[in-house]
């Protein structure tokens, strides 16, 4: 399916001579997961308890900020032999949690409200569960669109550019948020059935 997330190969080797360095300062996969997931904490608060939509401009710079962070730690982590169970765990913990910090501050900003607002954020850490799950039954970590991660990222950062840019958004954007939990139930599906296609089928007695 069509994603952001076929831009990752590009973006993963414009970083490398970055992760290097990084590495061989003794920063760890861990830790660049955890800063991730301080700032988007942090920053979600700030446009959530502020009132102020001006800061909805720093959505779309951090945004583009933690989608790199994200890629290093995966960096780190498989080219540095710094996997582990815990950084397992935190990655994606920490990835719905982040999504669910950013994704709050739009409820108060019309024309949307909680209960769409609400949706977006339930179906994301369903659709990363979904994904999440797929090695459970011997398949690899399942990304598929059309509405990811990094789609979602794409898409809440312009929404923050707007909000920034004009005080608030147009009455007809009503209908984007429920617009965006549709896609990302079709990549639920897509998730689910991605994982059984690729799962390892037990061999049969005899």
């Amino acid at each position: 399916m069509t994603s952001v997330y076929r831009l990752k190969p590009a973006f993963q080797a414009l970083l490398r001579p970055l992760v290097k360095r990084l590495a061989r300062a003794g920063v760890t996969a861990n830790a660049v997961t955890v800063a991730a997931l301080a700032g988007s904490v942090a920053l979600g608060c700030a446009l959530f308890f502020s009132g102020q939509t001006a800061l909805f401009l720093l959505l779309p710079v951090w945004m583009l900020l933690r989608m790199g962070l994200n890629a290093v730690d995966g960096m780190l982590a498989r080219e540095f032999g710094q996997q582990s169970a815990l950084g397992a765990y935190l990655n994606e913990l920490a990835d719905v949690v982040s999504d669910a910090a950013l994704y709050l501050p739009f409820a108060l900003i019309a024309p949307f409200g909680c209960l769409s607002v609400g949706a977006v954020i339930l179906l994301s850490v369903i659709a990363e569960m979904a994904g999440a799950m797929a090695p459970m039954v011997g398949a690899p970590r399942c990304y598929d669109g059309p509405m990811g991660k990094s789609d979602r990222a794409l898409v809440f950062g312009a929404l923050g550019l707007w909000v920034g840019l004009a005080g608030g958004l147009p009455d007809w954007l009503a209908w984007s948020m429920p617009a965006i939990a549709l896609a990302i139930g079709a990549s639920i599906i897509n998730r689910v059935r991605s994982g059984v296609r690729q799962a390892v089928r037990p061999h049969p007695k005899g």
